[in-house]
């Protein structure tokens, strides 16, 4: 059977309770859940760096945010094209590739795409209306909206490629991006409806740590006339100004949403037209989540759940049966390693993630993941403290550290070290973490010790991270009494002092040696 193709959508803080076939109760997408209702939807893909272009690098070379160097949005931190991606070793086997849309990882010197034979992206975010486009280095406005010209240049790439073959598109569109623009066609769209709001929109984030409080992203402070498009109406009270801003942001989020419905239609509909379903595989994702007033919150960074979780839903007849669905545990860093799979290439050994092709054929490996690692650098980002952590499928253990530490776009401004976790089971919605409850004593003593494994695994030795370990395993000690006996926890404290001691002597030592990692 020859190589498959690769249609690869993905849009820019589309959440996946904003798409019908994931349940949305606030908007329909017909053409997405044609992918899903032909296909396979996954139910628990996750990014490990909750932020565009840290993200939309990891995808790229399925490594984490500090092995691929893009941290933060910062120009300094931008992408050195230069290393390793999956479309340039797609492109080395004889793959025509492409990427058209927003890319935003940087432009010009090591930064502009490489290992595509086009590329016509937009500059930094880009506009809604009559962007500024750079094809091949040469930059050019063409009129129109943002969603219709990139699905517009992404079939004229395909009408135009080699039949003989195999290609790789990758078509990443701006919407729904802040600011929200919408076309003339879906502007009037839930005009005359009021949208629902969320659950958690009132939360007053009492019961978790001060880190949600404190975030600067809050839909009746944060946005602004910029946002709304128009001064509110006179004499609201703060809890109706908060309910009409709501209304203003959502619909035209949702109004962005439509476009890009529509235009992964077309993209259908060409598919079917041009004989090509059969052998292509076709992708839509978004390169986060996005809070939708949950927690009050517009914007993404933090691990919980809306701004944690990815949409991902795949067609492919050839091995997806049509209609399913899967849970297992899936993060960005998978999708590299997934196409390299279907292209029938070896991956290298230092990619941080694992095909999903058996997942996609209804088997899960025995030894698949059970849990992941999440580090969001980008310290004070719209307010909300640096952090990383681990989720299972039950289970959420965030440790907010609080430190810029010299990375590039982050705010030199700490912040309280505290920790949080959530049981998945019982609270979804992450409204009270269990951290300091003495039922999940063992709970916190087994994650915490997964949490440093975890950290090892993905090779995270940042300066922060080596002294993170000592209060690592400090809270296993502090853990250590619960119901144990007090010589249990005697010993444990006693490995738990062993440890700091250790690690202590190892930063002296690397700090002599002018070391800047840790030494194995």
């Amino acid at each position: 059977m020859p190589k498959p193709n690769i249609i690869f959508i993905m849009a820019d803080d589309h959440a996946s309770h904003a798409m019908s076939c994931y349940g949305s109760r606030i908007n329909e997408t017909p053409n997405l859940d044609r992918i899903a209702h032909e296909g396979v939807r996954f139910d628990n893909c996750f990014c490990t760096n909750s932020i565009c272009t840290p993200s939309r690098a990891t995808i790229l070379t399925g490594k984490h945010s500090h092995k691929n160097g893009v941290r933060s949005l910062a120009p300094a931190d931008m992408m050195d094209c230069r290393q390793w991606s999956f479309p340039r070793e797609l492109q080395r086997v004889g793959y025509q590739t492409a990427v058209i849309g927003k890319w935003h990882l940087g432009h010009g010197g090591v930064s502009d795409p490489q290992g595509f034979d086009y590329w016509n992206v937009l500059p930094d975010q880009g506009l809604y209306h009559n962007p500024e486009m750079i094809e091949m280095g040469q930059k050019k406005v063409i009129e129109g909206y943002v969603t219709d010209i990139i699905t517009d240049l992404s079939l004229q790439w395909l009408e135009d490629r080699d039949e003989k073959r195999p290609f790789c598109l990758l078509c990443h569109h701006k919407a729904p991006h802040r600011r929200w623009h919408p076309d003339e066609k879906h502007a009037h769209l839930y005009e005359d409806i009021d949208i629902p709001e969320p659950e958690t929109f009132n939360d007053d984030y009492a019961n978790r740590a001060s880190a949600a409080a404190a975030a600067t992203m809050r839909v009746d402070r944060d946005l602004d006339s910029e946002d709304f498009k128009q001064e509110p109406p006179p004499g609201l009270s703060p809890q109706q100004f908060k309910q009409w801003a709501y209304q203003r942001y959502i619909k035209d989020y949702l109004r962005c949403v439509a476009s890009i419905d529509d235009n992964v239609g077309r993209m259908l509909d060409y598919l079917a037209e041009a004989g090509l379903e059969e052998n292509t595989i076709i992708i839509y994702t978004s390169d986060q989540g996005f809070f939708l007033g949950d927690h009050g919150w517009f914007d993404k960074r933090f691990m919980y759940e809306e701004s944690l979780r990815m949409p991902f839903i795949v067609r492919y007849p050839a091995e997806i049966a049509p209609a399913t669905t899967n849970d297992d545990l899936v993060i960005n860093n998978d999708f590299a390693p997934t196409f390299l799979d279907y292209a029938g290439i070896d991956p290298p050994g230092d990619l941080q993630g694992r095909s999903i092709r058996p997942l996609l054929q209804g088997q899960t490996p025995a030894d698949w993941r059970q849990s992941f690692y999440y580090r969001y650098w980008m310290h004070l980002g719209h307010g909300v403290s640096a952090h990383y952590g681990l989720r299972t499928k039950r289970y959420k253990l965030i440790y907010y550290y609080g430190e810029a530490l010299d990375v590039p776009g982050a705010i030199d401004e700490p912040r309280p070290r505290e920790w949080e976790l959530f049981d998945l089971e019982e609270d979804p919605l992450e409204m009270n973490s269990v951290y300091d409850d003495p039922q999940y004593a063992d709970v916190v003593t087994e994650l915490t010790g997964e949490l440093a494994r975890l950290r090892d695994r993905v090779d995270d030795h940042s300066a922060h991270g080596r002294r993170c370990r000592c209060q690592l395993f400090a809270n296993l000690g502090a853990r250590g009494g619960g119901d144990r006996s007090k010589v249990v926890a005697g010993l444990v404290q006693s490995l738990a002092g062993a440890f700091q001691l250790l690690f202590v002597l190892v930063d002296s030592y690397d700090r002599a040696a002018g070391a800047g990692e840790f030494r194995r």
